[in-house]
């Protein structure tokens, strides 16, 4: 996915204007204070940094916290529906948390989190878009995220920390304790951690999906649910091959081929490949 510089700063607007509508006071505008700071790198931020995780994108990042503000603003309405408990949180708190649970994926206040990948190679053959910046202290991105905040002055409450530290579940090794405590006072007194949670987790996985069903990825998805467009592919492919021997034989160039069979010849065997072809068949 590339988006375009005019929605880069739409979904950078988006962002600006949830932060000024849900917050108020000194924490808004340190919130402001921060987002101004890193606008020149977190609006180019991806969320990821390999294409089929999700959103390897420059833009990616903002997209993705947009995302799971959504996805979380949409569970908070259904636990409540459900009867779990809410009354102890608010959709202020659930924001402040779906913004910056990642916030670390920015780097810190000098470098990157995320590097370009240089090498063509690896972009191209296994989809790593990025790296990461040697210059960067190793940390979680969790607790480099609770780190940066604490350089704005910007506070948070003990249920958005813990909401905050917990949004990754047990895909982090050191949340484990939380979510698989034994004995009643070690269970969570909140549900916040779960709704975070459950939004990132959803959220990720349509970023996901974006990518598994385009044309992008090298795994035709489509096809493993619908097998009738596999064998349609399979025939036309066997269709484009067929017209190019015939072109082959009898010795005439590639214009009386279909377009989609120039395109698929152009690509499996370019015009080196199609002079020894040629060779071949006489």
């Amino acid at each position: 996915m590339k988006l375009t510089p005019e929605q880069l700063q739409d979904k950078w607007n988006e962002v600006i204007e949830l932060i000024t509508d849900t917050f108020d006071g000194e924490r808004k505008d340190n919130i402001l204070k921060m987002y101004e700071f890193f606008k020149d790198r977190m609006m180019f931020t991806p969320a990821s940094g390999v294409v089929y995780y999700h959103n390897a994108f420059p833009g990616g990042y903002v997209c993705h916290i947009l995302n799971v503000t959504k996805f979380a603003l949409r569970l908070y309405e259904l636990y409540e529906e459900l009867g779990l408990h809410t009354s102890e949180y608010n959709k202020e708190n659930i924001i402040f948390c779906t913004l910056h649970h990642d916030l670390g994926k920015v780097g810190n206040l000098e470098y990157d989190y995320y590097i370009p990948n240089e090498s063509e190679w690896h972009r191209i053959n296994q989809g790593k878009m990025y790296g990461y910046d040697e210059n960067l202290h190793y940390m979680t991105v969790t607790d480099r995220s609770v780190w940066l905040l604490s350089q704005f002055d910007i506070k948070m409450s003990e249920i958005e920390y813990l909401a905050l530290r917990l949004t990754d579940g047990m895909y982090e090794e050191a949340n484990k304790g939380y979510f698989m405590g034994y004995g009643e006072n070690k269970n969570l007194k909140t549900n916040l951690p779960y709704l975070l949670h459950n939004a990132d987790s959803l959220a990720t996985r349509w970023e996901k999906e974006q990518y598994m069903f385009s044309s992008d990825s090298d795994i035709k998805y489509e096809e493993i649910f619908n097998t009738e467009l596999k064998v349609e592919r399979e025939r036309e492919e066997a269709e484009a091959v067929e017209n190019m021997k015939q072109a082959l034989v009898k010795d005439e160039t590639p214009d009386i081929l279909s377009e989609k069979s120039k395109d698929l010849f152009n690509e499996l065997f370019g015009d080196m490949i199609r002079e020894l072809l040629k060779q071949m068949m006489k």
